[in-house]
This record gives C-alpha cells, sequence and structure tokens, in this order.
C-alpha cells in the first residue's frame, strides 16, 4: 500500500509539471506588445499563463473535460487555433489536441525549465505561450499531444 501511495505521488507529481513552464519569457520568445499592453488586455490567469509562462493545475481548468463541439480560439487575439474534432483525452488534466488547426497560427520554441528539454508551443502572431507538445499523443492520429493551458483559449462552441 505504501509503495502504492509513493508511486501516485510520483506520478501525480510528473503529471503537474508535464505541461507547467514557471520560466518567464524566453529569450527565443519575442511579444509582439509590451508586456504592460497585455497586462490591460488580459485577465489576471491568462496574462500569467501567457505572458509569463505559467501554468494552470491539472483537472482544475476550464476545458480539461468539455466535450462539447466547436473550436478554440486564442484568448488574446481570437484567432482559430484547434477544433473539438482534434481534441482527445489525454489523462493528464489539461486540454490536448493531436494538431492546430492551422500549424502556421503556431511556433515550437525550446523550453529548458526544470532540468528537461521540452517543446513551447507559442501564438505564433503574438509570442505568447499556450502549452506544450509531446510525441506521446495517439499514434493513429500522428502521435503528437498538444497539451495546452485552457486559459490561453476561449472555447466557441458549435450552433
Amino acid at each position: 500500500m505504501k509503495t502504492l501511495i509513493l508511486t501516485v505521488i510520483a506520478l501525480s507529481i510528473l503529471i503537474a509539471f508535464g505541461c507547467q513552464n514557471t520560466n518567464g519569457q524566453d529569450a527565443k520568445r519575442k511579444l509582439s506588445k509590451p508586456a504592460g499592453e497585455w497586462k490591460k488586455m488580459l485577465t489576471s490567469n491568462q496574462y500569467h499563463i501567457m505572458v509569463e509562462s505559467g501554468t494552470e493545475p491539472p483537472y482544475q481548468n476550464e476545458y480539461w473535460n468539455n466535450h462539447e463541439k466547436g473550436v478554440y480560439v486564442s484568448a488574446a487575439t481570437g484567432d482559430t487555433l484547434f477544433t473539438s474534432d482534434d481534441k482527445f483525452d489525454s489523462g493528464t488534466g489539461w486540454p490536448s489536441f493531436v494538431k492546430p488547426v492551422n500549424p502556421k497560427k503556431v511556433a515550437i520554441i525550446t523550453d529548458n525549465s526544470y532540468g528537461m528539454s521540452r517543446d513551447e508551443v507559442i501564438e505564433k502572431s503574438t509570442g505568447l505561450h499556450l502549452g506544450h507538445v509531446f510525441d506521446d499523443g495517439p499514434a493513429d492520429r500522428g502521435g503528437k499531444r498538444y497539451c495546452m493551458n485552457s486559459g490561453a483559449l476561449k472555447f466557441i462552441k458549435k450552433p
């Protein structure tokens, strides 16, 4: 029983840091507007995630368990980034997608926080942090898992 509890704790820690980056703005990530302007436009949660490269807790965010049909747009620009057709339950507690709607709308940069190297996903037009992409998605759908923060997105339900 003790081993099971320790295993669950270890897995919880790995999952919690699996999409997290509190590294701040990466030198490769140039924001399209000064941080102060974004602060006026975004909620405090959106600002923390998108400008400060923060994350939200797993299973305690708006879209991880959303199964409605529609599109996910940038919380900053309103540009369509992901669709419900490409969303899947990754078991991580964050909304996960197999691909963006248009790969030209996002950019992938290296994130070396927490002593590991990960691929950070940013909105290309703004330089704002969205989440990370991993190679452990559904193999039959390309093998990618775009692990996004709900706070970086807004959901628009399909009529």
